[in-house]
């Protein structure tokens, strides 16, 4: 029997309150993997330093003329423009077909973004060609069954065609491979001028401007005259690296970082309360217990070394099933429709452990110092 075996039968005495202690430790760390590696995914894409985005200035859900984007393409440290429209667009069903649709000019758009859209030319061939093809994600191909060649339907919740009609008819033509980091990840790509024919409304706008600089020293400088030259007119524009811009749309959902170190400031300090209190409550239980077991040759030393290893070891059962419990909801998250894949932050795994053993000490150390200090005729005599 060693001091290991004894923490462990020591801990589950009471497995009912032990359960509780471990689903209060196992919510709070669940909570902080989870949203921790939802904001991480969210900016988690592949950029280019010589990548920038002009937009509106106003946000991103206002529109400029196309005349920017030919203006844009022709400046100074500009080497190639494209420009993308946000079509709003679901199969099926509004919510659970969503999926972020986009309508680029295809032959700069494969320009800007080519590090991203590893195609055969075929495929490309085939995308540039016909005016209703279209392209999607290999996930998002994959979850609706879609098929190259075949005819797919796509709905938008902001748009109707001229005769009143929501729904677009496109041709599968391919399929794009979104590896982690993928700017493409869960993105459908359609023709900006079959879909600019077809609308009622909003014709000649589009969403945002892409383009390459020339070089990475030069984008301060291409940033300061693109914006200079639509100032004080009635479109003017916000001109950012790819990084930031990334930020900002994230950003858009709220301030999660914010959000996340209250809920989970607010769930740590909840679970110190809970689990320090009943670790105190537990030891004083066995303070009897703790006198004959130095009666029997137990040192000091080695009581405070089990009664703080049950302290550990509850804070770091709890820590690792919240964080594999995160796990699971992640990918499944991650499989939803227009989603990024989710995956696990990699600081999350260390960050755990330090936050676990934070905790196992914090609440353990009061309770085992009161252990070790016990004397023999004190312990005993304790009613």
């Amino acid at each position: 029997m060693n001091e290991l075996f004894l923490v462990r039968k020591n801990l589950f005495r009471k497995p009912v309150r032990t359960v509780l202690l471990l689903v209060s430790i196992l919510i709070a760390f669940l909570i902080y993997a989870f949203m921790t590696s939802l904001v991480t995914s969210m900016s988690d894409f592949n950029t280019k330093p010589t990548r920038l985005i002009t937009l509106s200035k106003i946000n991103f859900t206002e529109t400029l003329p196309i005349a920017h984007y030919d203006k844009i393409s022709r400046m100074e440290g500009v080497a190639v423009a494209t420009h993308m429209n946000w079509f709003g667009g679901y199969y099926q069903d509004p919510v659970k077909g969503f999926m972020p649709v986009f309508a680029v000019d295809p032959e700069t758009y494969f320009e800007v973004y080519k590090e991203d859209l590893p195609l055969s030319e075929e495929v490309k061939a085939a995308f540039f060609k016909e005016r209703t093809a279209m392209l999607a994600a290999e996930p998002v191909a994959r979850r609706w069954g879609w098929k190259v060649g075949q005819k797919v339907p796509l709905n938008s919740n902001i748009f109707t065609q001229a005769d009143g009609s929501r729904v677009w008819d496109f041709t599968l033509v391919g399929t794009i491979p979104t590896p982690p980091g993928s700017s493409q990840t869960g993105s459908v790509l359609i023709h900006y001028d079959y879909f600019n024919e077809t609308i009622d409304i909003g014709r000649d706008r589009i969403g945002w401007i892409p383009f390459l600089s020339t070089s990475a020293e030069a984008n301060d400088k291409v940033i300061a005259a693109i914006d200079q030259r639509f100032a004080n007119s009635a479109d003017e524009t916000r001109t950012n690296d790819e990084a930031t811009f990334n930020k900002s749309f994230a950003a858009q959902l709220g301030n999660l970082a914010l959000v996340l170190a209250l809920v989970v400031g607010a769930a740590f300090i909840a679970i110190l309360l809970i689990v320090g209190t009943t670790m105190t409550l537990a030891i004083r239980e066995r303070t009897k217990e703790f006198g004959v077991m130095k009666t029997l040759g137990f040192s000091s030393g080695s009581i405070l070394r089990m009664v703080l290893g049950e302290s550990l070891l509850l804070a770091f059962l709890g820590a690792a099933l919240g964080v594999l419990l995160a796990v699971g909801l992640l990918a499944a998250a991650g499989s939803m429709p227009g989603a990024p894949p989710l995956h696990l932050a990699t600081p999350v795994l260390w960050q755990s452990a330090l936050m676990a053993a934070g905790l196992g000490l914090v609440t353990g150390v009061l309770p085992a110092l009161a252990a070790y200090r016990l004397s023999i005729v004190d312990a005993l005599s304790r009613k």
